[in-house]
């Protein structure tokens, strides 16, 4: 299978890391997509492609105020009760939106309704993120409140996993103070930006080997994939 194309992932970016390891984690789950999958805060859809290699419907949902171009199927406060019928769909994604969600629950209760029995949700989010697209940044979550809030809601076979641990976290970290530091005029941020490049590259490409070192990823880890399944 081909590396799946999507925004942000080449290797100039400040966190194109995370980008990668969203890759790895979709390939790894291809034996689960089948029938209708609905992306719940599907932005511009940089999934669209790959789903459709392994499904018959790809729908996305987005609501109106997106800070990314509008381009969803459905379009919806993921907040609120969704204009969709229940049971139509055998996987639900959902990447780095629940901490946009002022009422998460009600999403994935939505979710829980929208799957079929044997249905699967694969959900996103980060741990140990900057802030981002304010003021819509309301959470973030740990494994145990991931746990909860899917249980809840009716799933079962929570699985949580951890998208890598303290290096990775680490220097995602740095990557994004340093971002901050090329808020500056247009020639000195192209100069500073130029120099920063190779050190994002540099230390988003060792992270994960030393990452090993790291025993317990779950506890300091950037973010947390979450699957699990409608019995």
């Amino acid at each position: 299978m081909k590396a799946i194309k999507i925004k942000h992932s080449n290797r100039n970016h400040h966190n194109w890391l995370i980008y990668k390891i969203t890759e790895r984690v979709l390939l790894k789950n291809t034996n689960l997509y089948n029938g209708t999958v609905y992306d719940l805060g599907c932005g511009e859809k940089p999934y669209e492609s790959f789903f459709r290699k392994f499904v018959q419907h790809y729908i996305g949902v987005d609501w109106s105020n997106t800070p990314h171009k509008l381009n969803a199927d459905i379009v919806a406060d993921l907040n609120k009760t969704l204009p969709i019928d229940s049971g139509v769909a055998e996987v639900i994604i959902s990447i780095s939106v629940l901490e946009h969600l002022c009422e998460p629950q009600i999403m994935l209760n939505e979710a829980f309704r929208i799957l079929k029995p044997g249905g699967t949700i694969l959900l996103q989010v980060p741990w140990q993120w900057w802030i981002h697209e304010a003021p819509y940044d309301y959470y973030r979550y740990s494994p145990f409140g991931l746990k909860y809030l899917f249980e809840k809601s009716g799933f079962t076979k929570v699985d949580v996993q951890p998208t890598g641990g303290y290096f990775s976290t680490a220097i995602l970290k740095f990557n994004y103070f340093t971002l901050r530091l090329i808020n500056l005029p247009k020639p000195i941020r192209a100069v500073l930006k130029g120099l920063l490049i190779p050190v994002w590259y540099v230390g988003q490409t060792i992270a994960p080997i030393l990452d090993k070192i790291d025993r317990n990823w779950i506890l300091e880890a950037p973010g947390y994939w979450v699957i699990a399944k409608k019995v």
